[in-house]
């Protein structure tokens, strides 16, 4: 699975997203950078190597070069993708982001002063969609996240863990039982192998970024934490106090249980929540939907939500209407009420399933024990 679609790595591509890979490299003898993907590395005092090899064919993002070495490089065969100045990001990043650096000044400042809420209000700034310096820099930081994403799913994958989605609405709120319920879910999921991967945002997505963080303490800490946490149950109207809380709890257990969370600041109005220890922030909500839905190879659990969950539940249900029997993914969705009555989405997904080999692979359910023994089998 590639999930930074065709610009990502492939068997004839090399990604040196560190110095010290770059180092390694050239003490090892390599004479050529054919294939090279260099990616946001400070060359500077680096041009001896750079002159000794052959770069015709390489490629570097957002490097940084000894005065004249850019030049020289580019006669050479070499070609640049240069540092865009005025952009609040690194679109070459190799990492995905942290809670830490998306809310980077937390202690001291606004959430609308954090680089997550300035790189928003960058994105909606009159005209900036039509300009292409603008278009071309937010598409090269969603291709660089989807190679970062790439490059976490395959080590996740090959330590055995199946990734696991949790869906659900942004309005579930701390201190109520749809937000415990949630976070239960998390835990659970953790606690028994799997990799938890939500939308990234608050409400129900964060209580289960949550549990699986906290999968690790007693049930006594869970529960008291669970309680810390109500005393901000949301983030409006201030997301600076609903952060700050998460952060503390967040502090006092350092050690958290990793987890996925992938948001979008197509949604600006949804901050990312501090519990899912590595976020694949996209500009296009299109393409973060489907990578979301795509990489849950382990099924995905769709509780209580509105239009956004309801979107997901189809896609995801398009997805498996056209598969092969073999990769077919298990649905369950949590709450018989809620979709039968309230978002009638079961008999319609019971519809389109009938007769497909996805028919037995769906799911309704009413609690997240349920939902744990359906992904579990």
């Amino acid at each position: 699975m590639n999930l930074s679609a065709s610009l990502g790595p492939s068997p004839r591509t090399l990604e040196v997203e560190t110095l010290e890979s770059f180092d390694r490299l050239v003490g090892a003898g390599a004479v050529a950078m054919h294939g090279w993907h260099a990616q946001s590395l400070d060359l500077r005092g680096r041009t001896a190597a750079l002159d000794n090899l052959d770069v015709e064919g390489a490629i570097f993002l957002g490097c940084t070069f000894d005065s004249g070495v850019e030049e020289r490089l580019r006669r050479r065969g070499a070609l640049i993708f240069p540092r865009l100045h005025g952009v609040p990001f690194n679109p070459y990043r190799s990492k995905l982001y942290t809670p830490r650096e998306l809310y980077d000044g937390l202690d001291h400042a606004p959430y609308e002063e954090l680089p997550d809420a300035l790189v928003y209000q960058w994105s909606i700034r009159q005209g900036q969609r039509q300009r292409v310096d603008a278009t071309l820099a937010s598409a090269l930081h969603d291709h660089a996240i989807g190679n970062a994403l790439d490059d976490l799913t395959r080590s996740e994958r090959s330590s055995g863990r199946a990734i696991v989605g949790v869906m659900g609405g942004h309005a579930a709120q701390r201190g109520t039982a749809q937000f415990a319920q949630a976070a239960s879910l998390g835990r659970l999921l953790a606690q028994t192998g799997r990799l938890v991967a939500t939308g990234g945002g608050p409400g129900a997505m964060e209580a289960a970024n949550l549990g699986a963080y906290l999968s690790h303490i007693p049930d006594d800490g869970f529960s008291a934490a669970l309680t810390e946490l109500e005393s901000v149950p949301g983030f409006r109207p201030s997301v600076s106090a609903w952060a700050r809380v998460a952060a503390a709890v967040v502090e006092r257990f350092p050690e958290g249980t990793p987890s996925l969370g992938i948001p979008t600041w197509f949604y600006g109005h949804e901050p990312p929540n501090y519990f899912a220890t590595h976020i694949a922030k996209y500009f296009a909500n299109a393409t973060r939907e489907a990578i979301l839905l795509e990489l849950c190879d382990g099924g995905i659990i769709f509780l209580p939500g509105a239009a956004g969950t309801v979107q997901e539940i189809f896609q995801d249900a398009c997805e498996n209407y056209y598969s092969a029997r073999e990769a077919v993914t298990p649905m369950v969705l949590v709450g018989r009420r809620h979709w039968q009555e309230e978002y009638p989405a079961w008999p319609l997904l019971r519809r389109l399933a009938a007769g497909r080999p996805m028919e037995d692979r769906i799911f309704l359910v009413d609690s997240v024990d349920e939902a744990l023994a359906v992904v579990s089998r």
